[in-house]
């Protein structure tokens, strides 16, 4: 099991920590990548060889403003790239939009602005298909996850200090 994550500077590496932590969390290896596609295009591509010859099983990318990283690493493999739109100067409507219409038939899976966590629990997703420790790891998560909601939320949530 190994995800590659990848991002176009360093600025974003704050962002996808969600991301590491989260795959970190089931025991996932993960290898992260500062590539631009505009500054260094060979390298890029280079790396994704590497990855797919190195058992990458599927990639995170996140990028803001024109957001092509996504696309491109998209472009240049057959693996699945989950696209992590980034705020930027204008808000990140122009980094979620280059990913969300990818034009057919290269697409980038999507999750919301910044959400890195969830671009690492779809990746879980993906990979509990395959391997069944990570599909029963994900069950747990998720029972976990119910009974604590379930706790926190007991009770006449308007009185103590909820407020």
């Amino acid at each position: 099991m190994n995800v590659a994550i990848f991002m176009g500077s360093k600025s974003n590496a704050a962002g996808l920590k969600p991301a590491a932590d989260c795959l970190a969390e089931f025991g996932i290896a993960y290898q992260a990548h500062i590539l631009s596609a505009h500054r260094v295009p060979e390298v890029l591509v280079q790396t994704l060889e590497d990855c797919e010859r190195n058992g990458t099983e599927c990639i995170i990318a996140a990028a803001g403003l024109a957001a092509h990283l996504p696309g491109v690493i998209a472009a240049h493999t057959t693996l699945p790239v989950i696209g992590v739109p980034m705020a930027d100067a204008i808000g990140g409507l122009d980094s979620l939009y280059s990913m969300v219409q990818m034009p057919k038939p290269i697409p980038v899976a999507t999750v919301g602005l910044g959400n890195a966590y969830n671009a690492a629990m779809l990746a879980v997703e993906i990979l509990a298909v395959k391997y069944p420790q990570i599909k029963e790891q994900l069950r747990q998560f998720r029972q976990d996850m119910k009974r604590s909601y379930l706790e926190q939320n007991q009770g006449d949530p308007f009185q103590g200090d909820s407020f």
